[in-house]
């Protein structure tokens, strides 16, 4: 069964019922799962003394969200994301509550369901299956989180924008380009593994 255009690696490894209340049941549990993912992700963290935004794994989980889920489901994974720390769960990297929803590091928060809406469509596109187009996949992703994030640090923290950008983007341009790395190697490999299961598969 060769996979249709649009389609992403879950849709692949997890198809679709020919019962909506089935796939819907499906996509559920996948943006919650994720949701779970990004918490989990945002508790890892550095802090740095020199800015709020600490060193976490999120934007990882946001690129790998959007590339496997796809472009609705990535971005409602981490609207639901938003809405679990809106609503007081401890999801966010100091903790939950609306606060962290209007603080220094909001911006980057705002900025995870578009970054995981366009990496998700971009791996739609097919873009996901070689190491080299996975990281075109991932790199808008990456720059739109700083594009939302840098400027709201700016306006939160009274600094000017360049202020802004030597603390919440340079400490950090190494890290994430690792994750990057990390992430565009990841769904190329699982779709090697895919084609050596099911070899008849040729248009993956």
């Amino acid at each position: 069964m060769a996979i249709s255009p649009g389609s992403t690696l879950v849709d692949y490894l997890v198809p679709s019922r020919t019962s909506r209340s089935l796939n819907l049941l499906r996509d559920a549990l996948l943006v919650v799962g994720f949701s779970v993912l990004i918490a989990l992700c945002a508790r890892l963290q550095v802090d740095l003394p020199f800015t709020p935004v600490p060193i976490t794994l999120q934007t990882l989980a946001v690129m790998l969200a959007g590339a496997a889920l796809g472009s609705r489901r990535g971005a409602l994974a981490m609207l639901l994301y938003l809405a679990e720390g809106a609503s007081g769960l401890p999801v966010f990297a100091k903790g939950g509550g609306l606060i962290y929803l209007a603080g220094p590091t909001a911006g980057y928060l705002w900025s995870y369901p578009i970054a995981a809406f366009v990496v998700g469509l971009l791996c739609e596109w097919g873009l996901d299956r070689s190491f080299l187009t996975s990281v075109l996949a991932m790199l808008p992703g990456s720059l739109l989180i700083y594009a939302v994030g840098v400027p709201w640090l700016a306006v939160t923290i009274h600094h000017n924008l360049y202020q802004a950008f030597l603390a919440g983007m340079v400490p950090f341009v190494l890290g994430d380009l690792i994750k990057l790395v990390i992430a565009a190697a990841l769904l190329p490999t699982a779709w090697a593994v895919i084609r050596a299961v099911k070899p008849s598969n040729d248009t993956l």
